[in-house]
């Protein structure tokens, strides 16, 4: 039997890259236009509105690898749109970016059936955003469904990755540095170039041997905390997953 905790190392980049494709996609693009809102506000908006209407350092709790302030300022400013109304685009955005990016993919429908049972096995315990994502209706048709799915998952491993990077006693600033980032939409990426795009203040701190040890340790637990949610999957269904994945990205 697959070790679950090797799909979820297996999984992380595809879903990372494709479960936040439609976040800077034209249809989120257009979302911004529509709203007025700056790209950052309706990005926290949208995305962290399935919270509720809540007070910023909520968002700041959820939001763990951006700086502070960056959240407070762009959620306040997002206070524009309802943020039930936030969340409804954004999340018909993230459909029809699905049906762009996967109309054409035949898999579409087995992605979905394989990857909904994960969300419904995963425990929503230190991933916020995820519960609030799992409790939004799923759209009917293969290819948004899929992407909806796949949003999910990403913010499930986003939410334990955090969990772990406290584990480990690092900063979401030492993690952010101390890592290549592969599952990104914005595609492989240095630490320094993520932190800029999270919008942290240069001078970045150079963290010590130590840090890199515990920041690889982060990784390894994180795909531990994920491995209940995969556990659902048998090894034939792991493989056809990874498949799939490979596939489509």
């Amino acid at each position: 039997m697959v070790d679950p905790r090797v799909t979820a190392a297996t999984v992380k980049s595809a879903i990372g890259v494709l479960g936040g494709g439609y976040m800077i996609s034209r249809e989120v693009k257009a979302l911004c236009e529509q709203t007025g809102l700056s790209g950052r506000a309706l990005y926290f908006r949208g995305r962290c509105g399935v919270l509720g209407e809540v007070h910023a350092d909520v968002i700041v709790a959820a939001a763990f690898f951006f700086p502070a302030e960056h959240v407070r300022e762009h959620w306040e400013e997002g206070r524009a749109l309802p943020v039930a109304e936030a969340v409804k685009l954004y999340t018909g955005a993230c459909h029809d970016w699905g049906r762009r990016r996967l109309g054409g993919f035949a898999g579409a429908a087995r992605l979905a059936e394989l990857l909904e049972p994960v969300v419904d096995n995963a425990d929503v315990l230190g991933a916020p955003l995820f519960a609030g994502w799992r409790a939004v209706p799923l759209a009917d048709d293969p290819p948004a469904r899929a992407a909806q799915l796949m949003h999910m998952v990403r913010e499930l491993r986003g939410g334990l990755h955090a969990v772990a990077v406290q584990a480990e006693g690092l900063t979401p600033l030492e993690a952010t540095l101390l890592a290549a980032h592969d599952g990104t939409p914005l595609g492989i990426a240095s630490g320094e170039v993520m932190a800029r795009f999270l919008d942290w203040p240069e001078p970045f701190p150079q963290p010590g041997p130590d840090a890199v040890e515990r920041r690889v340790r982060a990784e390894m637990l994180t795909d531990v905390l994920m491995a209940p949610a995969f556990s659902v999957l048998d090894e034939a269904e792991s493989a056809e997953l990874a498949g799939l994945l490979r596939t489509v990205g």
